[in-house]
């Protein structure tokens, strides 16, 4: 039996999720060698066996003999057995015959032989070991949904361009781009500096034509704001749309109301015009009292316009798209209102009338809608425009906060439906994987589009991005989530994230509600979230072999979310302001 007096560690306590360790040298234990919370032990038994754990805390202990002795808690993550690394630790044999800290060949063994080659995919190093690199695989990395959080400053948006500019960087060959696809919705106008050559789209040059919106969007834009389900305005605009659409979309099969065909918004807004200002015939409904020339023309050639115009439903339709009519004032027992002429629908004419004439929605309403296609959009946003690139930056700083939602939920349903509709083409041509250009869509601070609320104004983008999240993989379509407010966001959407990088979290809410839906146990490693420097985070998931502390790499370039030197600029001199120049631009 060995001396007392030579035993530098030893194992006194195993549970499922956790050893114990007593040290009592911890100099002559660490060998000279950092040992921190987050640091790798290697535990050996008498097979020849060793167990990996990560310290998740020390504490000293005095003996009745006022001797001390470090007590040290690790989580076991996996053993070494014949030179490779196996995830779980039930096959240690009892006692334990050792405990060392582990040397960097262990740890390199964990790490960097972990993921096959063509499968590496490595932005990050160990936080305990710099010089160590912690790659995922990036099939199970990409192919399942991603969520970053972390406060304010924490370094999330650097994160993304590591991960992205990383991405769009590896080659099997000589070629100038890959075959990556990224879309980024930038909503504080960050990531236009970390990524120069992206296809750049913002208010006025994104082409989101109205007539690719669905049901949902439509209304949520134009019906009247606390009149949603007003049954008048919606039965009638849905009527006009869906007429609309088979007028310009004569050849066709089946045309319905969230069809992504053209029609013309004006021609609507002349029927509605017509439709709240018209008068009938009080003996006959089917008789319009249309002033025009067409009274000449009516029974034995009498002009009293009591007779009316008569026609029939598409007839009726058809001339009220044309333009705005003119109709013959009320008459006693002979002009009477129309069906919707009872003033029911004039906040809604002027509200849907005053949306298509603004030029700060000219990127849904403007002229560019009527010469756009379907195949045009999708191209622009997936980024086979005229000059091809891998990432698509969607900066929406200028699209009016009333219609971002929607905005966001088109692009997001446009994508998905996109995914879906090539995985058909291609499983009717024979092809075993559904798509041979996956996408990866990118939500900038997701809780302002998905965040866990059930108000109007989200609808229609929880809607679209809750399907993605559910689906979207299936399709070749999947998500990366980055939030401040981890708690704020949709619990359906974040529940799907299958990998996590958890920055730096202040909030209690927000570090007890990751902790929660985080697919690991991590005992105390989520104890350190609070206090991670920036970079730092906490990476877990499918695709990384054990769970982890790491310091992202630096990006090149970076995107510009740097703070604003406040104190340092306070001291210069005092500046002078262009506020006319500031109006200009508030007022495009």
């Amino acid at each position: 039996m060995s001396n007392p007096n030579e035993i530098k560690a030893e194992v006194i306590a195993v549970f499922p999720d956790k050893v114990k360790i007593s040290v009592q040298d911890i100099a002559a234990f660490s060998d000279g060698k950092s040992i921190k919370v987050g640091s790798y032990l290697r535990i050996s038994d008498s097979e020849d066996c060793s167990l990996i754990a990560i310290i998740e805390n020390f504490c000293i202990e005095v003996t009745e003999k006022a001797e001390r002795r470090h007590i040290i808690e690790a989580l076991p993550l996996g053993i070494i057995r014949d030179g490779k690394f196996i995830r779980g630790g039930d096959t240690l044999t009892i006692p334990p015959t050792g405990v060392s800290p582990a040397s960097e060949a262990d740890i390199k063994k964990i790490f960097e032989e972990s993921v096959e080659s063509p499968k590496r995919f490595a932005f990050s190093t160990l936080v305990s070991n710099s010089s160590i690199q912690v790659p995922v695989d990036g099939n199970r990395f990409f192919n399942k949904h991603i969520a970053v959080v972390g406060s304010t400053g924490a370094g999330k948006s650097h994160t993304i361009s590591k991960i992205i500019q990383t991405a769009v960087a590896a080659k099997k060959g000589n070629y100038v781009l890959n075959n990556s696809h990224v879309v980024i919705f930038d909503i504080h106008s960050e990531y236009k500096t970390a990524f120069p050559d992206a296809n750049f789209l913002e208010a006025n040059s994104l082409q989101l034509p109205y007539w690719l919106l669905n049901s949902e969007e439509l209304e949520e834009i134009l019906l009247d704001t606390g009149e949603r389900d007003n049954y008048n305005q919606s039965s009638v605009f849905r009527q006009l749309v869906t007429e609309n659409k088979k007028n310009h979309n004569p050849t066709a099969k089946s045309v319905f109301y969230d069809s992504p065909l053209k029609f013309e918004i004006q021609e609507v807004l002349n029927a509605l015009f017509n439709i709240k200002n018209e008068t009938v015939n009080a003996k006959d409904e089917t008789r319009y009292m249309i002033k025009d020339a067409s009274y000449s023309l009516l029974a034995e050639g009498k002009t009293d316009p009591s007779h009316g115009l008569q026609l029939n439903s598409q007839q009726r339709l058809d001339k009220y798209f044309k333009s705005r009519l003119e109709f013959h004032q009320t008459k006693a027992q002979s002009v009477t209102n129309g069906s919707y002429a009872d003033k029911s629908l004039d906040k809604f004419f002027t509200r849907f009338e005053s949306k298509v004439a603004q030029d700060r929605l000219g990127f849904l309403f403007g002229a560019v809608a009527q010469t756009a296609t379907l195949e045009g959009t999708l191209q622009s946003l997936i980024g086979y425009g005229k000059n091809s690139a891998n990432v698509t930056v969607i900066d929406l700083s200028g699209v009016p906060f009333e219609v971002l939602s929607i905005t966001v939920s088109l692009i997001s349903r446009l994508l998905f439906e996109y995914g879906y509709y090539y995985k058909v083409l291609r499983s009717n041509a024979g092809e075993a994987i559904n798509s041979d250009a996956p996408l990866l869509l990118v939500y900038e601070e997701a809780h302002k589009y998905v965040p866990n609320s059930d108000l109007a104004r989200f609808r229609a983008s929880k809607l679209s991005i809750e399907r993605i999240a559910k689906e979207g993989r299936k399709y070749g379509v999947t998500l990366l989530l980055s939030s401040q407010r981890p708690s704020e966001i949709s619990e359906t959407i974040f529940s799907q994230c299958s990998n996590f990088l958890a920055m730096r979290l202040t909030n209690p809410n927000d570090q007890s509600y990751v902790a929660r839906l985080l697919p690991d146990t991590l005992g105390n490693l989520c104890d350190k979230l609070p206090s991670m420097g920036a970079g730092e985070a906490l990476l877990i998931g499918e695709a990384v072999v054990i769970p982890s502390l790491v310091k992202v790499g630096p990006c090149d370039p970076a995107p510009s979310s740097n703070d604003i030197p406040y104190f340092e600029l306070w001291k210069e001199e005092w500046k002078t302001i262009d506020f006319d120049a500031i109006k200009k631009t508030w007022l495009k």
